[in-house]
């Protein structure tokens, strides 16, 4: 775990384009019925809850990687949408079933973060999805740099200074787990609850 943070700001500021009922076409990696991600979560967000209120842990069934946007539902077509996946079909074809470690905590400016490690097959089917939504639409919405593979545990709820966070973490020291990923999935996101809740539009399987 480490940090070079002085504060922590809150997380659910509207950023443009958002507020309560939109929604949103993105790509992430889920973790649906994989217990060892789950515990893993777990033991942070019990070693976090004595913050109360300062910070929102994620639910299990709402752990996730985000990999990639593509625009607002009723802005983006659905016709795009759906080639968009068909795209990406094939490029996920050639990119095999692999499994990344998660473990090691990172103190963001919004977020408690798990990096995932190795990060270059989670880079290769990034690049599949954004060489798919090129094909597409022409252009890809969000930059290729700075794209960090990760797993947030916990989001900041408010402003405030960081250090009974980082004193919490460095009172505990969690085995690692392994995340298995056979597929990527488009979801239709939103933050309506101050949680990233969403539907899945379509699962692309991997290898």
């Amino acid at each position: 775990m480490s940090t070079q943070l002085g504060t922590m700001r809150n997380h659910w500021w509207w950023r443009p384009g958002w507020a309560v009922g939109r929604r949103f076409y993105t790509w992430h990696l889920t973790f649906e019925g994989q217990q060892d991600v789950y515990r893993l979560a777990a033991e942070y967000r019990a070693a976090l809850a004595p913050l109360g209120a300062v910070l929102t842990p994620v639910p299990d069934q709402w752990l996730h990687l985000t990999m990639q946007g593509i625009g607002f539902v009723g802005e983006t077509e659905e016709d795009d949408v759906n080639a968009i996946v068909e795209a990406a079909r094939p490029r996920f074809a050639s990119v095999s079933p692999f499994e990344m470690e998660l473990g090691r905590a990172v103190v963001d400016p919004e977020a408690i973060l798990l990096a995932a490690e190795p990060d270059a097959p989670v880079r290769q089917v990034r690049d599949g999805i954004r060489a798919a939504i090129r094909d597409v639409l022409g252009n890809v919405p969000e930059k290729a740099e700075g794209f960090t593979p990760h797993v947030s545990v916990a989001y900041s709820a408010g402003d405030g200074p960081v250090t009974p966070v980082v004193e919490a973490l460095k009172a505990v020291e969690f085995p690692p787990t392994k995340a298995r990923c056979t597929s990527a999935e488009l979801i239709v996101l939103h933050r309506d609850n101050q949680m990233y809740e969403w539907e899945t539009f379509a699962t692309v399987p991997l290898g």
